[in-house]
């Protein structure tokens, strides 16, 4: 970085005179260090799917949990700061038990989003903290309709068909816009899914214990597929090349 914008590089409160808050950069750059998580809507529900980037054969591919249920009609997967996505993910499910207490409904899915990312927001307004080194992939369902929304470190919102965050972001986008199509069924979103995390993978493959899958359907509650589930669906994948 150029010595005349070190003045602005160390605070979150100041504006560089180009008008940019350097630290919430920061933060979108540990968001694309992050491994590769990818979202697609389908006719009747949401796809998620997590790259793990199991770094040695030490470590249990279990403990790496990167895909969390919110609610019962919403989960979200996350890329950059893990510790990070867990703050933010207790900050949710306690919005939505609150909005459970009060209302005596479940949260609507883009209002959970927007109480998300206001509180992002406010961690790139006041000094002594820092934005949140995290991006999340937020899916519901709820009376209103099926979202897929994407959060940005600076506290802003995106809704997608087909969104992707994290290191193969690029890579994962450019192949939905060529190969997403509306009202397409579970099966296919799961394939494009896996489609999109491969070249994203360490070494172009993928197994069962690097690969996380959640999904969200109208009527039924938001759940994590099991390593034999995720397998098929691999396998699936491999016999058509």
């Amino acid at each position: 970085m150029q010595p005349a914008n070190m003045a602005y590089d160390r605070a979150i409160t100041v504006f560089s005179p180009d008008g940019r808050l350097f630290q919430v950069e920061y933060a979108r750059e540990a968001v694309k260090r992050g491994t590769t998580a990818v979202g697609v809507k389908f006719k009747d529900g949401v796809i998620l799917a997590i790259d793990k980037r199991i770094a040695s054969k030490l470590v249990e591919a279990s403990s790496i949990e990167k895909i969390f249920q919110v609610d019962e009609h919403v989960g979200c997967a996350s890329s950059g700061l893990v510790s990070d996505a867990r703050v933010l993910v207790d900050r949710a499910r306690v919005e939505a038990q609150i909005n459970r207490l009060y209302y005596d409904e479940a949260i609507g899915i883009e209002t959970l989003v927007k109480k998300i990312c206001d509180f992002k927001q406010t961690y790139t307004q006041y000094g002594g903290v820092r934005p949140f080194g995290t991006a999340l992939l937020v899916a519901g369902v709820d009376d209103s309709g099926i979202y897929l929304f994407e959060t940005d470190p600076s506290g802003a919102l995106m809704a997608y068909r087909a969104g992707a965050i994290g290191e193969g972001r690029n890579t994962a986008l450019s192949m939905f816009e060529s190969k997403y199509r509306d009202g397409m069924g579970m099966d296919e979103a799961v394939s494009l899914s896996l489609d999109a995390l491969r070249p994203a993978s360490e070494d172009g493959s993928l197994s069962s214990k690097t690969v996380e899958i959640g999904v969200i359907k109208r009527d039924e509650n938001f759940r994590k597929l099991s390593a034999e589930d995720v397998q098929k669906y691999i396998d699936r994948i491999k016999k058509k090349g």
